[in-house]
């Protein structure tokens, strides 16, 4: 009898413990609302470009990665100052059938270039350089070419930062494994895989987007400390920011190969080496997830907003954020609301967006050269947040008939991007060229305005006598030959 009260007692203990753990195990209030939260971001996608009339449609998430070819993305999202969610989709390695999750190590492309800043923004505090002082005063491996573009205007730090520098060299194309991958002074003298970084047109003149800039600043960085960039950058910028599962070595490391995503192109092929190198660490190297990013944004935003120092003192970051050239700041992008970077590296891109007056940011990072789905996920977010400054597309379709549209057709002859022919298309007019792997749909809103169908750019024509002279998109001007 002793033994079966024993074993009623053991029984009666048993189930009182799985109880209450069922009980602690039951998700709070909270908990339901923030899943029911990410449900509808998940469920809620929808295109950027929308025209109007037209019925817009919502996408799932792992049916939109699926119709797009993009192999995986991850999402971090900051709330109140904090991390409030983060989650992987889809998958980080085809051939490993290996899923995507929050600890996923993505390349962040050219979001690298304001994480980089960071370091100049600190040598700056700490007196050792000057932001509006020569470069070349700071540099001692390798020297910035003076010419006619340098007689009267120098390179500085604070140009580079901006892309005021006049320097060559919008971005770097990355290594293969097996491949000799160049110093950074043979990087900038012309000896790796793209043109020299030499000044092209007088600093502070205008801006032109330079990777070179920020490859030359990475240089500076390590003369002035003899030390390398990936070793100074966790020293002062990712340990002290708390992006302990960050780094700038390329190559990576094999220690991160089981947690790095595999980089895919837009037709679903594997990168060569499963991600490219690159010596331009500060420009385009950084390894990194969603989460750990948001850890940067975290620091530069409760420093702005709250204007109290940091690790930056709030002046060095209230200048960070004050918009200039092409809304370019000391390191980051400003706009009216926002501030951010996005990157594009060999089968990688990234997009990091903070809000000014709002203590949310976003990063969102995919394994693809297809990268469009980040905007359908940050105009999703944006609409569950209520957040300003993320809005769709929204373009109008006006039929034109086929004698309003003759006028257009023709051959333009680009200075920068070569001859590109102009037709009757069904709705609109259709372009081809060298400058474009597929034909372009160009539907009519005006009768001289026209918008990309897939992205919704718009194509604006000259017309003269009855007679399109000259096409104009972007900065580019084509004039018509024929």
């Amino acid at each position: 009898m002793q033994i079966c009260g024993n074993m009623k007692k053991i029984l009666l203990i048993t189930a009182i413990f799985v109880f209450l753990s069922s009980c602690s195990s039951k998700p709070s209030k909270d908990e339901v609302l923030l899943e029911e939260k990410i449900k509808r971001i998940e469920n809620g996608l929808q295109p950027n470009l929308q025209i109007n009339g037209d019925s817009v449609p919502n996408y799932r998430i792992e049916d939109r990665l699926k119709e797009l070819g993009i192999p995986g993305v991850s999402i971090a999202v900051l709330n109140n100052g904090q991390l409030e969610w983060a989650k992987g989709y889809g998958f980080a390695d085809l051939s490993e059938n290996r899923l995507v999750t929050h600890e996923t190590m993505f390349l962040a492309g050219s979001v690298s270039k304001p994480v980089a800043a960071f370091r100049a923004h600190q040598l700056a505090e700490e007196g050792i350089i000057h932001l509006d002082s020569n470069v070349n005063k700071y540099l001692s491996s390798w020297k910035v070419p003076d010419n006619e573009f340098t007689a009267n205007q120098k390179v500085t730090t604070k140009r580079i930062l901006n892309h005021t520098a006049g320097l060559t060299v919008w971005g770097f194309p990355g290594y293969d494994k097996g491949d000799t991958i160049p110093s950074l002074p043979e990087v900038l003298d012309g000896k790796g895989n793209t043109d020299a970084v030499r000044v092209y047109k007088e600093p502070g003149e205008s801006w032109m987007y330079s990777g070179g800039g920020y490859t030359i600043m990475q240089l500076m960085i390590t003369d002035i400390d003899k030390k390398s960039f990936p070793e100074l950058m966790e020293k002062h910028v990712l340990n002290p920011l708390g992006m302990i599962f960050s780094t700038f070595e390329n190559p990576l490391p094999e220690k991160y190969h089981s947690l790095a995503a595999t980089g895919y192109r837009e037709d679903g092929s594997e990168v060569e080496g499963k991600w490219p190198i690159y010596p331009e660490m500060a420009a385009a190297g950084l390894w990194t997830t969603p989460s750990e990013l948001l850890r940067y944004v975290q620091e530069i935003q409760k420093v702005y907003q709250t204007q109290q120092n940091g690790l930056l003192k709030v002046q060095t970051v209230n200048k960070m954020l004050t918009s200039g050239m092409k809304n370019h700041g000391l390191g980051l992008v400003v706009n009216e609301h926002t501030f951010e970077h996005t990157g594009a590296d060999e089968g990688f891109k990234a997009n990091l967006v903070a809000w000014k007056e709002h203590p949310v940011a976003v990063v969102i990072l995919v394994n693809s050269d297809n990268g469009s789905i980040m905007q359908e996920i940050l105009l999703s977010i944006a609409k569950e947040y209520k957040l300003p400054g993320i809005e769709p597309m929204v373009r109008t379709l006006r039929i034109k008939s086929i004698e309003e549209r003759e006028p257009l057709v023709g051959t333009y002859h680009f200075a920068q991007l070569g001859e590109a022919n102009v037709t009757i298309n069904e709705k609109g007019l259709q372009m081809e060229g060298a400058f474009a792997e597929e034909p372009i749909i160009l539907l009519p809103e005006t009768n001289t305005m026209y918008f990309d169908r897939e992205n919704g750019i718009y194509f604006t024509f000259v017309v003269e006598d009855g007679t399109a002279t000259e096409i104009r998109f972007l900065d580019f001007v084509g004039k018509k030959t024929g």
